[in-house]
């Protein structure tokens, strides 16, 4: 029920329940944590569960930002940004 990220090719794959969506590693601007209780910015695109999890992770784009919603933010990240790094 929680948030899968992987990369496939040279995309961030991000999946929870029926919701996909590929993000460019090239377009990845920034990876975060948000400690604002429902996220900045307000046009973001929110991935996840708000209630139940503590833990916001912003992944800023060039055209775009993504909340994900999460209690497992140092396993994300850390993935995040291994992709990040290893394109």
């Amino acid at each position: 029920m929680g948030i899968d990220v992987k990369k496939e090719n040279d995309h961030v794959i991000i999946r929870h329940q029926f919701t996909k969506i590929e993000i460019p590693v090239s377009d990845i601007m920034e990876v975060s944590l948000d400690d604002t209780y429902g996220g900045e910015p307000k046009e973001a695109i929110r991935v996840g569960t708000p209630y139940g999890t503590t833990d916001r992770i912003v992944i800023k784009t060039k055209t775009s930002h993504y909340i994900l919603y999460t209690s497992n933010y140092a396993a994300v990240m850390k993935r995040l940004n291994s992709f990040i790094k290893g394109s």
